[in-house]
């Protein structure tokens, strides 16, 4: 049962740092997962790689434009997940914001307890998602951030400590909305829409939105019981994430199996999200992927998400859906509304993409 009240949690939240820092050697009862949900089946074959994708190589010549284009839509309908080098974002600014945001989980719990978040908004420094009475918890604390348009911002959320952090994201957070919507355009064309057709979907360059998730996975007794995030599909457009430069931990379905991505230095991690599946009419599928848990290593990622303006209906491209391919989604829903079941019931899995397709057709073959 979900709590009804949005301004509170259902139960105390307990930072994640403070259990791993005290000592025990069993996970509590509330983070064990169900057998069949715990980290196994991974998998280390050569062969199951993540596309790496040279941004270098779009450039306005017609034959490295289309070659990358359709690496883009190999990527986009085979894995959901690709890696993306030579993007233009400074990697200063890069390596600035991943030690701003280790310093300030490194702070005393009684500074980072200020900035404690809701559900109703997660912005700020929390350790779980869903309001749903009981529901088995993840293995990480978080911090939550708005990011675009500004005016959605609330900077009494931004922490003051470490001094620079403000800056450094404002920095981060410019350079990634570009970089989302130079994806966006080759996305688009890659489904031969208008290059900016899902930039406008979205809401343009004034309207679309943006959020981010600083991440910390401290080191678990039991890692084998829990998992730092569950899996889940992303319920907004794309997302970008900066992972650990040391410690790997995220893994993408594929198949039966789940592969453990192999970050390539100076890259970002981008991955399809619920909102560009249902636009793609089912072309371009969201894919589950998880965080494991660590025993020996603290793990610090930074998710950047990319998503439609919180009030524009979305439904799938009408250049994509003919008697061949009739539509999928035949409900527009705002991405307000789509979001409120992640924030009622937390990473599950497909569960938010079936349950506006369940009276529909079927989802998409993997």
């Amino acid at each position: 049962m979900a709590s009804s009240n949005p301004l509170e949690w259902p139960e105390t939240v307990v930072p994640v740092q403070t259990l791993s820092g005290s000592g025990m050697s069993t996970v509590p009862r509330q983070y064990i997962k169900p057998p069949s949900e715990r980290p196994s089946g991974s998998t280390n074959d050569p062969n199951l790689k993540i596309p790496v994708i040279d941004l270098a190589s779009f450039s306005n010549a017609p034959d490295h434009h289309q070659a990358m284009l359709e690496i883009v839509a190999d990527a986009c309908k085979d894995w959901g997940f690709f890696q993306v080098v030579n993007h233009d974002v400074d990697m200063e600014v890069v390596k600035r914001m991943r030690g701003a945001w280790r310093e300030f989980f490194a702070l005393p719990m009684e500074e980072k307890k200020v900035y404690a978040n809701l559900p109703v908004t997660y912005e700020g420094y929390g350790s779980r998602l869903g309001v749903e009475k009981e529901a088995i918890l993840d293995w990480n604390d978080y911090y939550f951030l708005n990011l675009f348009p500004s005016d959605i911002r609330n900077l009494d959320k931004w922490p003051k400590i470490p001094t620079d952090l403000r800056e450094t994201t404002e920095k981060y957070a410019c350079q990634l909305i570009s970089l989302c919507q130079v994806l966006l355009k080759a996305v688009s064309s890659s489904l031969g829409l208008e290059e900016d057709y899902l930039l406008s979907a979205f809401g343009g360059t004034d309207g679309i939105s943006a959020t981010m998730r600083a991440n910390y996975y401290p080191r678990c007794p039991q890692p084998e019981l829990t998992l730092g995030i569950s899996a889940h599909s992303d319920p907004g457009g794309i997302t970008l994430l900066l992972a650990d430069d040391n410690v790997e931990g995220t893994q993408v379905r594929k198949g039966d199996s789940w592969v453990t991505v192999q970050p390539v230095p100076g890259s970002f991690l981008v991955n399809v999200g619920d909102q560009i599946q249902i636009l793609s009419n089912g072309r371009y599928r969201s894919v589950e992927h998880r965080a494991l848990a660590n025993s020996d290593e603290d793990r610090h990622t930074i998710a950047f998400f990319c998503n439609p303006r919180g009030d524009l209906p979305i439904a799938p491209a009408s250049e994509l859906v003919h008697p061949e391919s009739p539509a999928l989604y035949q409900k527009a829903v705002t991405f307000n509304d789509y979001r409120k079941y992640i924030r009622t019931k937390g990473p599950s899995g497909r569960m938010q993409i079936q349950s506006i397709n369940s009276t529909m057709q079927p989802e998409p073959a993997a």
